[in-house]
C-alpha cells in the first residue's frame, strides 16, 4: 500500500475515533457550551474548600509546570482564569516561524472564556452539562491526573525513552474527545509528567472538586486600606500636564512587569497597565504587543490592575510603590526645572527608540530612575516573556559581575548634548516590528553601531583624564546604601539568573554599564521583544545584543592598563570567527585614554576586582554568601573549596541543582550548586557546542535559591557534606555524577521527591518572602 495512502487512513481513522468519542460525549452529557460552566454559582462553602484545599494543590503540583508562556499546549494553573481558559496546540516559543504569530497573553488578548473559545482554546475542565459524573468524564485534569495514578510507582531510577523531557518536545496537546486514544498511545503521560503521582489524599481532593463542577470563586475585595493607596498611586500617576504625561509614560514603560505592591505587609500585587479609561471607572486595557506601540486612543491612563495569579518565582519581579519612591521620582523627574512642549506619540521610529521619545525629560533622572532598581532592570529581560531560549541567552557569559557608571561623574551637560547628536545611531531592532529581515537589518545596526561607538571613543579620550579621572571614582557607589550598584549575573544554558552582590569567586568577564547601554538593553529585551515575533525579529534582537555586551566588556576594560586591553579581549574571543574578530578589535573600539587606576601588582583584573569590592564593601549584599549559613565553620571551608575546582568532571552536573542540607533529617539549609560553563568566545550564534572548553568549567555554591529553574534536586545530611564535597571534587567521568546523583539525588522518580520539594519551598519562602515564589520543574533532568 503507497505510503501516502497509509498516512490518509491512518488521519480518517484518528479522526473518526475523535468523532465518535465527541458523539459519545455529546449523546451522555449534552453539547459542549462555554455556559454550561458560567452558570454555576460558588458559595461560601465552595470557596473556602477550594481556597485551602485545592488551590494549594494546583499550585505545588501543577503550576510548576504550568506557569508561563512555555506552559506545556499554554495550559496555565497560575489563576482561574487560566484554566478556565484551557489549552492550545499552538506554539508560543517558535524560533522558525516567517511570520509573528497572533498573541495569546492571559488576561490581555481576550477577556472571556468564550473569546478563548473563539481563539482556538480547548477546555480542560468539563463544559457539557454539569453531573459528577459528566465532570470527571469530560475533564481532561480528571482524566489525567488518573492516568497517572493508574501507572502507579515508578519501578526504575532513570525514565526511559519513551519520556520525552526536552523543552522543545513535539507536545500532543489532546481534547477530551481525544483523550482516549491518547491514553492508548501514552500510557504513562499521565499528570504530574515524569514525576511522583499525587497522594491518596491530594487525589481525592482534587476528584470531589471536579466532580462538583471545579467551582473557583472570585477574589475577595480589596482592604479599604489598599483601595486607597490604589486611588493615590493611579492620581499621581495620570497627571494633565505634558510633563506629567510624559514622566508617566517614562515609568511605565519601564516597570509594566513588575509585581507592584502598595506597603509592606500586603501580599496583594498589582501590575501596572494602559487602559482607555480613567482612575475610577473599570479598567478597559488596551491590548498592544508592546507597552509603546500606538494605544489608538487620544488619551492613556495608567492603572493599577490586580493581578489574580499565584506568584511565580521565573517571572516574578517585585516592586514596592512607596513614599520613598515617589519622593525620589519626584526630585528626578516631576519636581525638576525643564519644559515638555510636545507629545512625542507613538510612531514606530520614535517609540521604539527611547533617545528619542523621552529626549525632553532630563537624561540624569532617567538614568537614576534606572539605577535606583538596577536589578530590576536586568531581570526584566531574564524574567519577562523569554521563559526560556538558549539562543536568546547564549550572547552572555555564564558567570559574570556588573557595574555602573557613576551619574555623578558620567551623566552631565556634556554627555547629555552628545546623546542628542548621536539619537540616529541609537535605533533598535524592534523598529522594523515582529517581522524582519535580519541579514539586511543586522548590516544596517552594526553600522549604526561602529558610528556610535566611534563618537564615544572620541568624546572619552577628550574627556577623561582631562575634565574627568579615568579611575574609580567613575563607578557608582550606590550613594552609600543602594545594594543594586553590584550584581552578579548567571547563565544556566538556556536562562538566567540576576541577583544583588558580587557572587562567587572572580569570573572571566565583567560589564560596565553606562546610562546609553542600560536604555538599550531594556528597550531590545524588555520593553521591543516580542515572543510572538518573526524569527527575523528574534534574530536581530539576538544579533544587535552582542553589540551591548561587547560595549559593555569595552567599559570595563577602560580601567585596565591601556596596553593590556587587547590582550584581554583576545582571550575573551579566543576562537571567534575572523569577520568577528575584524569588528570587534576595529578601530572604533579602541580608546587611547590610559587608566588612572594605581596597580601594585602584575595580577590587573584580579586587583581591579579587589579594588571594586572595596570601593563597593558598603553596599555589596551578602545574602548568597556560604557565611550567612548556619553551617559549621569547616563545613564552609570546604563549600567554598568546590569554588576553586576546575575541569576535570564537573561538566557532567546539571546547571543548577538546589540541595536541601539536613540534620537528622530535617530541613536545616539550603544551598544552590552552579555550573559555570567556560567558552572559548560566545560569538556563535547557533553552533555553542564548538566553542565549549570544558578543562575550564568552575561551579559556584551559595546560600538559598539562584535559578527559578531547577535541574536537580538533592538532599543531603549536614555529616555527609564532607562526602558530598569530595565526591564533586573526585569527578571525572558519568558514571561518577551518576554514582553522586544515586547518593544523593532526588530524581524525579524518587518517592520523596514531593516531600523534599515542598521543604525546599518553605525554606526558599522563609529566606526571601516577597521575591520568592514557586519554582519550574520543566527543566528537571532524568538521569
Amino acid at each position: 500500500m503507497p505510503r501516502a495512502l497509509v498516512v490518509v487512513l491512518c488521519v480518517l481513522l484518528f479522526s473518526g475515533c475523535a468523532l465518535f468519542a465527541s458523539q459519545q460525549l455529546d449523546s451522555s452529557f449534552g453539547v459542549e457550551k462555554v455556559a454550561n460552566r458560567e452558570d454555576q454559582s460558588v458559595s461560601e462553602a465552595d470557596a473556602e474548600f477550594y481556597n485551602d484545599q485545592v488551590r494549594p494543590i494546583l499550585d505545588h503540583r501543577c503550576v510548576t509546570c504550568h506557569a508561563c508562556y512555555d506552559a506545556p499546549c499554554q495550559l496555565k494553573f497560575t489563576a482561574p482564569e487560566g484554566i478556565e481558559r484551557g489549552g492550545s496546540k499552538e506554539l508560543v516559543y517558535d524560533g522558525t516561524r516567517l511570520l509573528a504569530a497572533t498573541p495569546t497573553r492571559l488576561f490581555i488578548d481576550a477577556q472571556t472564556t468564550q473569546q478563548w473559545r473563539d481563539k482556538g482554546f480547548y477546555p480542560v475542565l468539563n463544559e457539557r452539562r454539569q453531573s459528577p459524573a459528566a465532570n470527571l468524564e469530560g475533564s481532561l485534569v480528571y482524566r489525567a491526573i488518573a492516568l497517572r495514578k493508574k501507572q502507579g510507582n515508578f519501578t526504575q531510577a532513570v525514565l526511559s525513552d519513551d519520556y520525552d523531557f526536552s523543552i522543545y518536545r513535539n507536545q500532543q496537546c489532546p481534547t477530551i474527545e481525544k483523550y482516549s486514544s491518547f491514553e492508548h498511545d501514552f500510557p504513562k503521560w499521565g499528570m504530574p509528567y515524569g514525576l511522583p503521582a499525587l497522594t491518596d489524599n491530594e487525589f481525592n481532593i482534587l476528584v470531589r472538586w471536579l466532580a462538583s463542577g471545579a467551582k473557583m470563586p472570585a477574589a475577595k475585595p480589596l482592604p479599604k486600606e489598599i483601595e486607597q493607596r490604589v486611588t493615590l498611586w493611579e492620581s499621581r500617576l495620570n497627571g494633565n500636564t505634558l510633563k506629567e504625561r510624559l514622566v508617566d509614560r517614562y515609568i511605565y514603560e519601564h516597570i509594566f512587569l513588575y509585581s507592584l505592591y502598595l506597603d509592606k505587609k500586603s501580599d496583594i500585587r498589582f501590575r501596572l497597565v494602559r487602559s482607555k479609561t480613567p482612575p475610577g471607572e473599570p479598567i478597559d486595557r488596551i491590548a498592544t504587543r508592546r507597552p509603546y506601540d500606538d494605544p489608538g486612543v487620544k488619551r492613556v491612563y495608567y492603572r493599577l490592575w490586580r493581578d489574580p495569579e499565584v506568584k511565580v518565582q521565573k517571572n516574578h519581579i517585585p516592586f514596592e510603590l512607596s513614599e520613598t519612591v515617589y519622593k525620589r521620582w519626584q526630585s528626578d523627574f516631576y519636581s525638576q526645572d525643564y519644559k515638555v512642549t510636545k507629545d512625542p506619540g507613538y510612531s514606530p521610529e520614535v517609540a521604539t527608540n527611547p533617545f528619542r521619545a523621552f529626549a525632553q525629560l532630563p537624561v540624569g533622572g532617567r538614568y537614576r530612575f534606572m539605577l535606583d532598581h538596577a536589578q530590576d532592570t536586568i531581570m526584566s529581560f531574564i524574567k519577562g516573556p523569554v521563559c526560556h531560549g538558549q539562543v536568546a541567552v547564549n550572547v552572555i557569559n555564564d558567570h559574570f559581575w556588573v557595574f555602573f557608571v557613576n551619574p555623578e561623574k558620567g551623566i552631565n551637560q556634556e554627555i547629555a548634548k552628545f546623546l542628542e547628536t548621536q539619537v540616529q545611531h541609537l535605533d533598535l531592532p524592534a523598529e522594523s516590528s515582529s517581522n524582519a529581515l535580519p541579514l539586511s537589518s543586522w548590516v544596517r545596526f552594526s553600522q549604526q553601531q561602529k558610528e556610535y561607538l566611534s563618537a564615544k571613543a572620541k568624546l572619552i579620550d577628550n574627556n577623561l583624564g582631562n575634565k574627568i579621572p579615568l579611575n574609580l571614582s567613575l563607578i557608582w557607589n550606590g550613594e552609600g546604601h543602594n545594594e543594586n550598584a553590584a550584581l552578579t549575573i548567571f547563565r544556566h544554558f538556556d536562562n538566567a539568573s540576576v541577583v544583588k552582590g558580587l557572587v562567587g569567586q572572580d569570573p572571566k568577564t565583567a560589564w560596565v554599564i553606562d546610562y546609553p547601554l542600560l536604555e538599550r538593553i531594556h528597550y531590545l529585551l524588555v520593553a521591543g521583544f516580542d515572543v510572538y515575533g518573526n524569527v527575523g525579529h528574534q534574530l536581530n534582537t539576538r544579533l544587535y545584543m552582542d553589540f551591548l555586551r561587547i560595549e559593555g566588556e569595552m567599559n570595563f576594560l577602560m580601567f585596565l592598563p591601556r596596553d593590556e586591553r587587547s590582550t584581554l579581549r583576545h582571550y575573551w574571543y579566543r576562537g571567534a570567527n575572523q569577520t568577528i574578530k575584524d569588528y570587534i578589535f576595529s578601530d572604533y573600539f579602541k580608546i587611547s585614554a590610559q587608566s588612572q587606576v594605581h596597580y601594585t601588582t602584575s595580577h590587573h583584573e584580579a586587583e581591579l576586582f579587589n579594588k571594586l569590592k572595596g570601593r563597593l564593601s558598603k553596599v555589596l549584599n551578602h545574602a548568597y554568601d556560604l557565611d550567612q549559613t548556619h553551617l559549621s565553620a569547616h563545613d564552609i571551608a570546604l563549600l567554598k573549596g568546590l569554588q576553586t575546582l576546575q575541569g576535570k568532571g564537573l561538566q557532567y552536573l546539571p546547571n543548577t541543582a538546589l540541595v536541601l542540607v539536613t540534620q537528622h533529617g530535617k530541613p536545616k539549609e539550603l544551598l544552590t550548586l552552579i555550573l559555570n560553563q567556560a567558552h572559548s568566545n560566545i560569538s556563535s550564534l547557533l553552533n555553542e557546542s564548538a566553542t565549549r572548553l570544558p578543562s575550564e568549567d568552575t561551579v559556584t555554591v551559595t546560600k538559598g535559591v539562584i535559578g527559578d529553574y531547577p535541574n536537580l534536586l538533592m538532599q543531603v545530611e549536614e555529616s555527609d557534606i564532607p562526602d558530598w564535597v569530595h565526591r564533586i571534587s573526585a569527578l571525572q567521568t558519568r558514571e561518577d555524577f551518576t554514582q553522586l546523583v544515586n547518593q544523593y539525588g532526588i530524581r524525579r522518580t524518587n518517592p520523596a521527591f514531593w516531600t523534599v520539594s515542598d521543604e525546599i519551598a518553605e525554606l526558599n519562602k522563609e529566606e526571601r518572602p516577597r521575591a520568592s515564589g514557586i519554582l519550574d520543574y520543566n527543566r528537571l533532568e532524568n538521569r
